[in-house]
């Protein structure tokens, strides 16, 4: 069955807010009078999450649920909902409740509009404002520059995404949070909609205040995959390229020592003799660190994490396994 609109949410340990979700979900997507499916993904929770998600599938059609073989993170939990979604519109939210269903409807206008991603923006934040939402600020203003896309809040996971875009991206590690940013290379349409930031229905944050601090390593690690991966010998190549050279322009200058101003090289300007082979080797290695990295970034680009292994059980699914 072709769907208009697929709801990917990962799951877990959240037992206690299950049953309003879904229902809130129900009430939302009947009044949109779309063809939709709820893709909720269970991370290998401990509680009776998954016992609630499929008395929910089984109650409503529309709901499929996947169990994943043990606790895999929320980038992967979102990875293999992105995967299954067959909507042309995928939506991600959490399921906790800190994200509003009823708002799903501010994204879809957003998409008909022809943007390609539409991003919630947190902008009356709840937490902590010393210790979280000043450097989440920050972060997010140097992920904006680190990207080149100008949105607010890179850390919600409540965004909508047309199909052929999310399914291009290859996620890993916890980059679902910065997808606008990965994407950026399609040069997709995006924008932002304000979302309102609810407070915790039931149960505890699952991230803490380091969070928000290995956001600041992540800012490199998007950088370079951005504007350095795609073109590994340019990068390497051309800083070896000027080592290198710089190593042979002094063994140039030496061997005139040498050979015309008959110097002795090795008393004279040993320590700069040295350290021309040295640079010569060195610039040697960083170009062809750049072939291998472009060898191995042409083997890999069809070569996406095949979080698809991480299923273990699908309910609701044509072919459920």
């Amino acid at each position: 069955m072709e769907y208009q609109i697929s709801i990917v949410v990962p799951f877990y340990n959240e037992e206690e807010t299950i049953g309003e979700l879904c229902r809130r979900l129900r009430e939302v997507l009947d009044k949109i009078g779309r063809r939709y499916e709820v893709i909720c993904v269970d991370d290998g929770s401990a509680d009776r999450t998954l016992e609630r998600l499929i008395a929910e599938q089984r109650a409503h059609p529309q709901f499929k649920v996947i169990k994943l073989r043990g606790n895999f993170g929320q980038t992967a939990g979102l990875a293999v909902g992105f995967h299954h979604a067959g909507g042309e519109i995928i939506l991600a939210m959490d399921g906790d409740l800190q994200h509003c269903p009823e708002e799903i409807p501010m994204f879809l206008e957003k998409i008909d509009e022809g943007y390609d991603i539409v991003s919630g923006w947190r902008h009356q934040r709840r937490d902590g404002f010393v210790l979280r939402q000043i450097p989440s600020r920050i972060a997010n203003r140097l992920l904006a520059r680190a990207s080149g896309v100008d949105i607010n809040d890179f850390g919600t996971t409540f965004k909508a995404y047309r199909r052929d875009v999310i399914k291009a991206l290859p996620l890993y590690g916890d980059f679902h949070r910065f997808i606008p940013g990965l994407a950026a290379e399609l040069r997709p349409r995006i924008t932002e909609v304000k979302i309102t930031d609810m407070p915790r229905a039931a149960g505890e944050s699952k991230y803490g205040i380091s969070r928000t601090f290995t956001v600041f390593f992540d800012i490199f690690r998007l950088r370079f995959l951005l504007h350095y991966i795609n073109k590994p010998l340019q990068t390497f190549g051309s800083v070896g390229g000027v080592v290198g050279g710089i190593g042979a322009l002094v063994l140039l200058y030496l061997a005139k020592v040498k050979l015309i101003d008959k110097g002795a090289i090795m008393t004279d300007h040993g320590p700069m003799f040295l350290a021309a082979i040295l640079a010569i080797m060195l610039g040697a290695q960083l170009i062809s660190l750049g072939l291998l990295g472009e060898m191995i970034h042409r083997l890999s680009r069809e070569q996406h994490p095949r979080y698809i292994h991480y299923v273990g059980q699908k309910y609701g699914f044509e072919d459920d396994v």
